[in-house]
């Protein structure tokens, strides 16, 4: 990756999470973090990945593939306040994905408190 994706991805992530923090309005989405942004090479598309921070939303895939797919259908309008504030000629079309990296971390972390617990208990 090259250092100006690396910057854009950088600036994209924090604008997009005070973007969604402050002007997105629907509850279907809950409370989501951005955790990383990828810009492509030609700067036309960036994948951003979210995850949830309401822990019973983490385990339902269906509340997880509704809030992504509400993330998805406000890409336009975030895209659009993004264009107002990045001093860029085409701003990078936005695809949101969730996130399995911290899921599969914490379901590792709990299997290994489970593993540990079973050790103390014989």
């Amino acid at each position: 990756m090259s250092q100006r994706q690396e910057r854009l991805a950088d600036q994209l992530q924090r604008d997009l999470a005070e973007l969604v923090r402050q002007e997105l309005r629907d509850p279907r989405i809950g409370m989501v973090t951005v955790s990383a942004v990828k810009v492509s090479r030609d700067l036309g598309y960036a994948d951003v990945y979210v995850t949830l921070l309401q822990p019973q939303l983490q385990k339902d895939t269906e509340a997880r593939q509704l809030s992504v797919a509400r993330l998805n259908a406000a890409a336009g309008f975030l895209r659009t306040a993004l264009g107002k504030t990045l001093s860029l000629r085409v701003v990078p079309r936005l695809r949101f994905h969730y996130d399995e990296v911290l899921a599969n971390a914490q379901h590792l972390a709990s299997l290994i408190e489970q593993a540990v617990q079973d050790d103390a208990a014989e």
